[in-house]
């Protein structure tokens, strides 16, 4: 198993999350957390907290990389063999309006995330480990009634698609449950 990449895939309270931390655990005693939210207001920070005390069993080797996450998987340590990213929307969100943004229009902003997606998947891939990366499926409603979200929205599902394409294992939950959906995909007969 060393060396795969997992996307888990879900909406809100899906089991996305405690799924996906089962998963590496399973895999490995001890697991790096690499957390992706910066806490700027409280109901982030009771979020974080409640991730946090999922997490406080000594399992856990835990990373905060809101940014250039890309550097946390070439300095990981040998102690552990699993890695849970989560999350990738989160990540994207930052890359998009934090601290790293670049300005421009919205393909010009589009192509500078997902350029820094692809450094991310190149270093969990290159890292040797199984590495999990957590996104919200953001897609499935109705289609918003303002730019800034329906941006969000198409970039968010173009980064899944990419983090799905390099995946060896694509997971969405739902009501708990995780289906293998990268193993149910139909793939015309020149793909396979």
């Amino acid at each position: 198993m060393a060396g795969r990449l997992v996307l888990v895939t879900g909406g809100a309270r899906s089991g996305k999350s405690e799924f996906a931390e089962r998963y590496v655990l399973h895999y490995s005693p001890k697991c790096d957390y690499i957390a992706t939210a910066e806490i700027l207001d409280k109901e982030m920070a009771e979020r974080v907290r409640l991730h946090v005390e999922r997490r406080s069993d000594g399992r856990w080797v835990n990373h905060e990389a809101p940014y250039h996450a890309e550097e946390v998987f070439a300095n990981l340590g040998e102690e552990t063999g699993a890695v849970l990213f989560d999350c990738l929307t989160m990540y994207m969100t930052n890359l998009m309006y934090g601290k790293v943004a670049v300005h421009g229009d919205f393909l010009s902003r589009c192509g500078f995330v997902l350029d820094e997606i692809d450094k991310l998947v190149a270093a969990a891939r290159a890292c040797g480990k199984i590495v999990v990366f957590v996104t919200n499926e953001v897609g499935d409603g109705i289609v918003p009634d303002n730019l800034m979200a329906r941006e969000y929205r198409d970039l968010a599902g173009w980064v899944n698609q990419k983090v799905a394409q390099a995946a060896d294992h694509v997971y969405c939950c739902i009501a708990g449950q995780a289906v293998d959906v990268k193993k149910l995909a139909f793939k015309l007969e020149d793909e396979e």
